[in-house]
């Protein structure tokens, strides 16, 4: 059963579907500022120190433990359809994450659609990979991570990097990841009653502006399209409510069939993305604390 704390994200997601419903030409801007409020479900972890940083042009922000290893990374791409979302929503959820497994993050804040349409964000997310290697550190001492979109882009940037011939990071981590442009999921009916945020309606709305005009099969905007040969060991983390729940499930199916090394936890009665409640809630710690131990051995920690 799901703890009393957990409420929290169920209350901001009934907040943020009414004011979509009650206001349907929501601007964009204003779309961004009412999911931003996402961010605001995480205590900060303390301890932590926030650094703004250039990556060949990308602002980011590295979240920076103290006492922490500096050469491992958590490369973290933050969710949000592509559309909204930010290194600062996302700060704490990615802190606690980087605290719990000893290592800096690089928050990464790339370019959102409309304003930048599909390959644009995985183009550019490369390109601070990249950046990163060109620092020194070394791949296997990086471990991508996203949540949603970002949970899209933490798997398709590494797509990206094994088709120019880069060097593998040695982990992936995507946190209810939005794969399915298509919004094909037989979850969106079976978990229809239980999800508070998203609708087959929704997610399509969100691919349409996020695909460009892009076609919803392409690989690097839907991995479940994706040859996943050499692929990195990949944890994935999702919620038992989500109406995406199967992009979870099919993801990691089309994984092992391809020889990868997956794990995929269901966490019973949880919403979409659930650790923003990191700090406050003990299913998202639970989550984090799964996270570090799973990636700590993977990135000699």
């Amino acid at each position: 059963m799901a703890s009393p704390q957990a409420a929290a994200i169920d209350q901001l997601f009934d907040h943020v579907v009414a004011a979509l419903t009650a206001n349907p030409q929501m601007s964009i801007e204003e779309m961004r500022d009412l999911l931003d409020k996402c961010g605001d479900l995480a205590r900060d972890p303390g301890g932590v120190d926030y650094l703004e940083a250039d990556a060949k042009g990308t602002p980011c922000l590295w979240a920076v433990p103290r006492g922490c290893r500096e050469d491992r990374v958590l490369l973290a791409l933050h969710g949000g359809g592509c559309v909204t979302g930010s290194r600062f929503s996302h700060r704490k959820m990615f802190a606690h994450v980087a605290k719990a497994t000893g290592c800096r993050a690089l928050i990464v804040d790339y370019g959102r659609a409309p304003e930048h349409t599909h390959p644009s964000q995985v183009n550019e997310c490369l390109k601070v990979y990249e950046w990163l290697l060109g620092q020194g550190i070394k791949p296997n001492h990086i471990a991508t991570i996203g949540d949603s979109a970002g949970g899209n882009l933490c798997t398709t940037v590494v797509l990206a990097a094994r088709d120019k011939g880069l060097p593998l990071p040695a982990a992936v981590m995507p946190l209810s990841p939005w794969y399915d442009m298509e919004a094909t999921a037989p979850s969106f009916e079976t978990n229809a009653k239980v999800e508070r945020l998203i609708s087959r309606d929704m997610s399509l709305a969100m691919s349409g502006i996020f695909l460009g005009g892009a076609s919803a099969r392409e690989p690097l905007a839907n991995p479940l399209h994706a040859d996943f040969t050499g692929y990195p060991p990949t944890y994935i983390q999702v919620g038992g409510y989500e109406a995406i729940l199967d992009d979870s499930l099919r993801a990691a199916e089309k994984m092992k069939a391809a020889g990868v090394e997956v794990r995929c936890d269901v966490f019973p009665e949880m919403q979409h993305v659930f650790q923003f409640m990191a700090g406050k809630a003990p299913e998202a710690d639970d989550a984090i604390q799964r996270l570090a131990a799973w990636v700590k051995p993977r990135l000699d920690l």
